[in-house]
């Protein structure tokens, strides 16, 4: 697969798993993708968890589901209409899924790179989870990344070290096709928005920003969680 198709076929994926295994040989490749990833400082601060444990993965997916009846409560109307059908997740689904983790002591104190910004590091992880996302894509595979979650509790489920931050969720496996439109378009929680409205010339320059659908806690004066 061509590097730009994989781009625009990747998708998020939800209810598409076929529940058969990732063969050997493909997920060493995908990982390796992963850990191909450039880092600030050449620091490589990221870990990959391999989920299979069924046990494991039911325990988190009641997390999730609390989580997200959590997020369903803060929505009225119009709002919670569009989300009530909306899956958002394939933990159960796919057999396999892989935690991406991010230890900022990876590299020593002094990183090089990172003395300005701090979140360096973080953005490093990103990169290696979209080195997954693109190879599984061109794999014939399914991603899809599990955002519903409480840290401390992924992080004492899977026993991660204390300073060590569990950054993503990845639901992988093989599918039986990829939505030609992204989910949340489809549902129409969000539109696609025009790579015009996304590209400044030397200056930030303010544009028509769309009217956000206020949560119920925000209109209360309260913070969405």
């Amino acid at each position: 697969m061509e590097l730009y198709d994989a781009i625009h076929r990747r998708r998020d994926v939800r209810a598409q798993f076929t529940g058969d295994p990732v063969p050997a040989d493909t997920l060493h490749r995908i990982l390796d993708a992963a850990h191909a990833a450039p880092s600030v400082g050449f620091s490589q601060p990221w870990d990959f968890v391999l989920v299979r444990d069924a046990d494991v993965r039911r325990r988190f997916h009641r997390h999730v589901q609390t989580e997200r009846a959590t997020f369903a409560a803060t929505l009225d109307g119009a709002a919670a209409d569009r989300f009530a059908p909306i899956k958002i997740d394939g933990v159960l689904e796919s057999t396999l899924s892989v935690v991406v983790t991010y230890d900022p002591q990876r590299g020593g104190p002094a990183v090089l790179g990172r003395h300005a910004i701090a979140d360096a590091g973080l953005y490093s992880v990103c990169l290696a989870i979209q080195n997954l996302w693109l190879a599984a894509t061109a794999e014939g595979l399914g991603v899809g990344w599990v955002s519903f979650y409480r840290e401390p509790f992924l992080a004492e489920l899977l026993g991660v070290p204390e300073g060590i931050r569990p950054v993503a969720w990845l639901c992988v496996g093989p599918v039986t096709h990829l939505e030609a439109v992204p989910d949340l378009e489809r549902h129409g929680w969000r539109r696609r928005r025009p790579l015009a409205e996304a590209v400044h010339h030397d200056r930030w320059s303010a544009g028509d920003r769309p009217t956000e659908q206020p949560t119920r806690a925000r209109r209360q004066g309260g913070q969405a969680r």
